[in-house]
């Protein structure tokens, strides 16, 4: 099945945000994101169809989108301690536009819109019957 690679980063600006752009925090950042796109990549790879390719990269959306929740809370309660929530919003920023670089692949779009829904679907099913 020749799937199209998929291929990640950390968006300049984000790192340009970060008080020292060549740092510590930036380097994680990239090797965070190097680490997902081989993940991916691999479980894509090994997939037997592109909907179970999309399946992983649903998972990996679902985590992005609950570390995003987790470094949003933190924002304001580092403000309310008196610091720098630079940080978290770089940390935040970068889930979120893992996200959408996840879902700019023409190939994968309709299959994690279905996987999405039909994830959706069966949680409702799940919480209806209790």
């Amino acid at each position: 099945m020749p799937i199209e690679e998929l291929s990640l980063g950390v968006p300049k600006p984000i790192l340009d945000a970060l008080p020292e752009p060549e740092g510590t925090a930036a380097q994680d950042m990239q090797r965070a994101v190097e680490g997902l796109e081989t993940r991916l990549n691999r479980a894509i790879a090994d997939a037997e169809s592109e909907t179970e390719a999309a399946e992983y990269v649903v998972d990996a959306i679902e985590r992005l989108e609950a570390h995003y929740e987790k470094y949003d809370e933190f924002v304001p309660e580092l403000r309310a301690w008196g610091q720098s929530p630079i940080y978290a919003i770089a940390w935040r920023n970068l889930q979120a536009d893992l996200i959408v670089q996840l879902q700019e692949y023409d190939w994968l779009k309709p299959y994690v819109d279905r996987e999405r829904n039909l994830r959706l679907v069966e949680d409702g099913i799940r919480f209806g019957k209790r």
